[in-house]
């Protein structure tokens, strides 16, 4: 029996080695990281990536409260159902609503509290968005400006050279690849699984240079964008994405706590295409941002210029489910901003009405496709109020 263990634990430690042979090769995590990254819910996924943590402003001013009546039912595809149900039935963690300026509604679930740190995925491409909205306006960058033309050492010779910073934000680059894939083990071989597990981004990128389309002919989702769009800033401010997000979005929108983005590797590039995470009541300092024109009223400063809170606020291309987007923005009915992350996480806005919905999930990979039933609902709420 020892010498049959022994045998086993030989085999086991081979396979491991090969295994971490293959996951070095590729700059994936070594094969448990890998595991528990595959296998963890959203939620938990921010401590299992290293991350550069971005520091709240100085001066704290904490949300004014107030009170509003959110109604007790809703229509959630095409059953009305308790509102508490519709919270519970969709994994919620997190459940805040902001109205004229004030916190008037704030409950959280399954252990979170105000001051947990959550993921919000590609929530985090707006955030990304705003920082280019921000070089764009101190002149150091331009929408026509191609992406090689800034970063030279990834010029293919073919269409990959004419991708410019306009089809980077529209998602409309033609870069082949595809935000779909399937789920379990499989999942994890194809290119966008590769880019959210991989320690060397850059090295990633020059694997996948492959266009399916010609720049400007056929918006279609695909994260690759706003990672090309964060190598751009970290290119144009000369430090790490986190540190200008820092200085001009987290401390002048007054943020109360620390937030903590991930990033491909301890020193690296942050995977500004997801992986961007805070508490609930910070997110929603950043959906105020489009309520009050682009200006943080609390902490002062501001973050948004009129002409690109104008860009981001106008849809350009039409994506899933029928619905606007433009600069990294979705605009699932008119006169609507939303935020939008893999796994249940939405800012939703009504600037009219100065509402931000904050809604933060752990819903699975397979439920994706549900934000087309979810967002109507943050609808309903924003307009009752």
């Amino acid at each position: 029996m020892f010498k049959f263990l022994k045998r086993i634990v030989a085999i086991l430690l081979i396979i491991y080695i090969a295994l971490f042979g293959l996951t070095k090769a590729i700059r994936y995590p070594e094969p448990i990281a890998a595991i528990k990254l595959g296998l963890a819910p959203a939620s938990k996924t921010p401590d299992l990536m290293p991350g550069h943590i971005i520091e709240p402003a100085d001066t704290r001013i904490a949300w004014a409260t107030g009170s509003a009546n959110l109604p007790k039912s809703v229509n959630y595809g095409g059953s009305v159902i308790a509102l508490d149900k519709f919270i519970e039935d969709t994994e919620t963690n997190a459940f805040l609503v902001i109205k004229d300026g004030k916190l008037v509604f704030e409950k959280y679930y399954n252990g979170k509290n105000k001051d947990t740190l959550l993921p919000t995925y590609s929530v985090a491409k707006t955030l990304t968005s705003i920082m280019i909205g921000q070089l764009i306006s101190a002149g150091k960058l331009k929408e026509s400006d191609t992406f090689v033309s800034i970063l030279p050492e990834y010029k293919a010779g073919t269409d990959f050279d004419l991708v410019t910073i306009r089809d980077l934000l529209d998602m409309n680059s033609g870069i082949g690849v595809s935000d779909n894939y399937p789920t379990g083990p499989s999942g994890w071989g194809v290119a966008i699984a590769q880019m959210y597990a991989s320690t060397d981004l850059y090295w990633w990128l020059h694997h996948n240079q492959k266009m399916w389309e010609k720049p400007g002919t056929k918006p279609e989702y695909r994260s690759i964008n706003t990672q090309l769009l964060g190598m751009v800033i970290a290119k144009l401010t000369g430090g790490t994405v986190s540190d200008y997000f820092q200085k001009n979005v987290w401390q002048p929108i007054g943020a109360q706590n620390q937030a903590k983005w991930n990033v491909d590797h301890v020193g690296g590039i942050e995977k500004t295409f997801c992986c961007f995470n805070a508490t609930a009541r910070d997110f929603a300092r950043v959906g105020q941002l489009f309520v009050n024109n682009g200006a943080a009223n609390i902490g002062g400063g501001s973050v948004i210029s009129a002409s690109y809170l104008k860009r981001m606020s106008t849809p350009v291309v039409t994506l899933d489910y029928n619905w606007g987007y433009s600069a990294q923005t979705w605009h699932p009915f008119p006169d609507s901003i939303l935020l939008l992350g893999l796994h249940g996480q939405y800012i939703y806005v009504q600037p009219k009405e100065q509402v931000v919905i904050v809604k933060l999930s752990d819903l699975p990979t397979s439920a994706d496709g549900i934000s087309e039933k979810i967002v109507p609902v943050l609808q309903q709420i924003a307009s009752s109020i």
